[in-house]
């Protein structure tokens, strides 16, 4: 393939809203075939959160009052392995007020010790990560060059995904050639 064509790929830089797309050549179990929505990026570094791996613990074992609210699979997804102890709820907002803080467009932190009915009432749909993704300033850059991420325009659709793990192909395949291309790339190329 003309190298013109991947190099235009390249040229989407990462900012809040944009997803991360882990390439192939991403081997670190933490971000093998990942999808991370990007909440920040500025000089004080990068935060985003894995979209694509829903655990199977339920919503309801952690924090029973957000079961019944949050966007379906009613579960915890794992975020990344920064604080993975903590949880992160991420909001897409219908309106502002308290217990919910805009981000990037209109998602936003929601308070998980605010009051659950008020929330919903200023959301239209919820979702709950366990810990999150982070990068020191120029990491994620340097990463990129590496070769390990694609940058991607991306939107609270992928975010709130009915079907997380399918999403690493789903994003790839609406990618112009011939990112598109990578969407059928093995998970392990020699089994091909």
């Amino acid at each position: 393939m003309a190298r013109s064509s991947w190099a235009e790929i390249g040229s989407i830089r990462p900012a809040g809203g944009r997803l991360l797309v882990a390439t192939p050549l991403l081997s670190d179990p933490s971000f093998a075939r990942t999808v991370v929505y990007l909440l920040e990026h500025d000089g004080g570094g990068t935060v985003g959160v894995v979209v694509n791996r829903p655990s199977h613990t339920p919503v309801g074992q952690v924090l029973p009052d957000w079961h019944h609210v949050v966007t379906d699979p009613a579960v915890v997804f794992g975020g990344g392995p920064v604080q993975p102890d903590g949880a992160l709820c991420l909001g897409q907002l219908a309106s502002e007020g308290p217990g919910v803080k805009p981000v990037v467009g209109r998602v936003g932190t929601v308070d998980l010790d605010a009051d659950v009915p008020v929330v919903t009432a200023l959301t239209s749909r919820l979702r709950i990560f366990a810990g999150h993704s982070g990068w020191a300033p120029g990491q994620l850059d340097d990463e990129i060059e590496a070769g390990g991420w694609w940058v991607v325009a991306g939107s609270a659709d992928d975010l709130f995904s009915s079907s997380p793990r399918t999403l690493w192909r789903t994003v790839l395949r609406r990618q112009r050639p011939p990112l598109n291309l990578l969407s059928t790339y093995p998970a392990d190329p020699l089994l091909n």
